[in-house]
């Protein structure tokens, strides 16, 4: 089972996707709508809280005062809409480990996160991939972000290795070009499709090497031998 994550949002449309996509990347996620409730559960100790600051109730400032004093190694990120440095100051000076100004990319929590309980807990934590997995001529090393062909490393943008990656978990299935706006992207995209294409193009140019099939007038699929 995957680290336990307590996450505090008051936006029932915010706090639903969040714990879906944490939910997706492996996490035990523990959501609440209002400080009161979630103070009440500090003695769980999860392995991570995600604060909004500013909730119906109380603040996520009182929130993280008390986790802190429950277990001071606890890690915390803070979400916040309002003044973006004061925040952030003040999020630091209780002991917070990031911080995010709304709005933002889901898949930018789960990145963070993931970043986050590798420093705390170390690499092993996440998903076991530290041996790495062999994609055509690749190996990939999902803890570390990190692509190899031969001993040569190939540096990809985040969101060109979270396609690489997507592509991976659907391998040898078509996936349509919706499905890979929705998963990489967010349901909270609004700009153009075209995007797929441009990353596509990226990737496949650093990795000539990927057996990546377009399926015309649908979508795309990664070709791996089994």
């Amino acid at each position: 089972m995957g680290k336990k994550i307590y996450l505090v949002e008051d936006e029932k449309s915010l706090n639903v996707l969040l714990e879906k996509y944490l939910t997706k990347e492996g996490y035990e996620v523990k959501t609440f709508f209002n400080g009161r409730t979630a103070i009440e559960r500090i003695k769980d100790n999860p392995d991570l809280w995600v604060l909004d600051i500013m909730l119906p109730d109380t603040d996520g400032y009182e929130i993280i005062r008390a986790v802190k004093a429950n277990n001071k190694n606890t890690p915390v990120i803070f979400m916040s809409a309002r003044n973006e440095e004061l925040d952030r100051v003040v999020g630091l000076e209780l002991g917070s480990d990031d911080y995010l100004s709304k709005p933002f990319l889901p898949r930018e929590l789960v990145i963070r996160t993931n970043r986050l309980i590798e420093r705390i807990y170390g690499n092993n934590e996440i998903k076991s991939q530290d041996s790495g997995i062999n994609v055509g001529a690749y190996k990939i090393i999902k803890s570390q972000r990190a692509i190899f062909l031969d001993k040569e490393e190939i540096q990809l943008t985040n969101k060109e290795f979270e396609l690489l990656n997507y592509f991976i978990e659907n391998k040898n299935n078509v996936v349509s070009r919706e499905q890979i706006l929705t998963s990489v992207w967010g349901d909270d995209y609004f700009g153009s499709d075209r995007v797929i294409d441009d990353t596509i193009r990226r990737l496949r140019k650093k990795m000539e090497k990927l057996n990546l099939e377009t399926v015309y007038g649908y979508g795309y699929k990664l070709v791996i031998k089994l």
